[in-house]
């Protein structure tokens, strides 16, 4: 349940690790972002609203941390450790948003990784870090993934991970310019007693 110390929090498995996202992160985000600029078009959030338009850094961060204080969102950038002489740059985003409490005790999870630093399990240990997170610490018993089905590195993702498919949703998110359709994949707390980070580690070695 939500409460002190709940948030900010932050979560590490060997060298990648998951924090909360900063205002003073501006000019690191925006420098990963345009370098990869093409990598994250073709699944990009837009606003089918007329004249809407996506967010600044500032007034995303300060909505996501307008969420984080209601509980019902945990906005984290992803980091990757290079040792104890440097500092964890940013690799990545996830955010678990849409969190519901009381008889549903479910939220969604979205993430993106730098095309640099992709195939190399960093996605997984992130969505596994702040999985287990919900499902041990906050006690959120359903965790859901959407994904447009030509996303094949994020589809490698939940693969990996076993979670389970649900079913496709018909135009389900406005990406790029137009109404996507998007697969649906969940996993419960049921399903994985002895932690995903663990089961994840475990199938690695």
């Amino acid at each position: 349940m939500w409460g002190p110390g709940i948030w900010p929090v932050t979560l590490q498995s060997g060298d990648i690790g998951l924090r909360p996202i900063r205002q003073s992160d501006r000019t690191e985000w925006m420098g990963l972002r345009a370098r990869n600029a093409d990598w994250l078009a073709p699944w990009e959030a837009s606003n089918p609203q007329p004249g809407g338009g996506l967010p600044t850094f500032r007034q995303m961060v300060r909505s996501l941390n307008q969420q984080a204080r209601e509980g019902t969102a945990l906005p984290f950038v992803i980091t990757l450790d290079e040792g104890p002489e440097h500092r964890a740059p940013i690799v990545g985003q996830l955010t678990v948003s849409s969190i519901i409490w009381g008889s549903a005790l479910m939220a969604t999870l979205g993430y993106w990784v730098d095309r640099e630093h992709a195939g190399r399990g960093i996605a997984p240990t992130a969505v596994a870090l702040a999985t287990d997170h919900c499902f041990f610490t906050l006690g959120l018993h359903r965790m859901e993934i959407n994904i447009r089905p030509e996303n094949k590195p994020s589809l490698r993702v939940v693969e990996k991970l076993g979670f389970r498919y649900e079913g496709l949703r018909p135009k389900y998110l406005h990406i790029a310019g137009q109404w996507a359709d998007h697969e649906s994949f969940a996993l419960t707390a049921e399903e994985v007693p002895e932690g995903l980070t663990a089961r994840w580690l475990a199938s690695r070695a």
